[in-house]
């Protein structure tokens, strides 16, 4: 398969890419980045592209499946106009252009809050992302809903310090099981064992079963 990646550079971007090039079943992995991810492999395409100005760059979303990863925080975007630009904006343009080259599936990182109807920002961002792509007729869509993601990061979330070992504490509570942390390798298995054993058109794969999914 010829894999397309974008948000290559962030936590699960990163691990995704590592994964995909140690996997035989991707002869190929073209990867949009802002700038290079310093990564070098015989079968890594790096194509540098300016994510508002996605159009120029719609001929290098071609192959078999795209993994969209991408985002960003609302302290790092300055606004949530900004955010919804990157979050949304950006990752369901690659979608539309993707499936216009004739991709047929598309694995989209979503987030445990989903919600197309939350009165929250960022969990209603996420809900109306997951089901836009569903709309664009892709042969197979998985959307992946991970809790508090674990990893080595390269920029500092405070937040992430703070919750995330009270997330591991205190997830027998019901309710929070489903923000149970999980791992960044972990997250990037299921996504490529998503994208290899799907039979469904459209699926949405909840914490729990993400964890199934990459056989943990």
């Amino acid at each position: 398969m010829k894999a397309i990646v974008i948000g290559a550079t962030g936590l699960i971007g990163t691990e995704l890419v590592k994964q995909l090039l140690a996997d035989a079943a991707f002869e190929s992995v073209k990867v949009l980045v802002r700038k290079s991810t310093g990564v070098k492999a015989a079968q890594l395409e790096e194509v540098l592209v300016d994510f508002d100005r996605l159009a120029a760059s719609a001929d290098e979303l071609k192959g078999d499946i795209l993994f969209s990863t991408l985002g960003t925080t609302l302290k790092t975007a300055g606004s949530k106009e900004r955010q919804y630009e990157i979050d949304y904006g950006m990752q369901f343009n690659s979608a539309k252009f993707a499936r216009e080259n004739g991709v047929p599936k598309l694995v989209l990182l979503s987030s445990a809050s989903a919600n197309a109807r939350s009165s929250i920002f960022y969990s209603k961002m996420k809900g109306e992302l997951d089901e836009a792509v569903e709309k664009l007729a892709f042969e197979k869509v998985a959307i992946i809903r991970p809790s508090m993601l674990v990893g080595n990061r390269k920029e500092f979330r405070l937040s992430e310090k703070i919750f995330t070992p009270l997330m591991y504490t205190f997830t027998w509570i019901p309710g929070l099981h489903k923000y149970r942390p999980i791992r960044d390798k972990v997250v990037a298995k299921a996504i490529i064992n998503a994208a290899k054993k799907q039979q469904e058109v459209y699926k949405i794969y909840e914490l729990g079963t993400i964890f199934k999914l990459a056989g943990e």
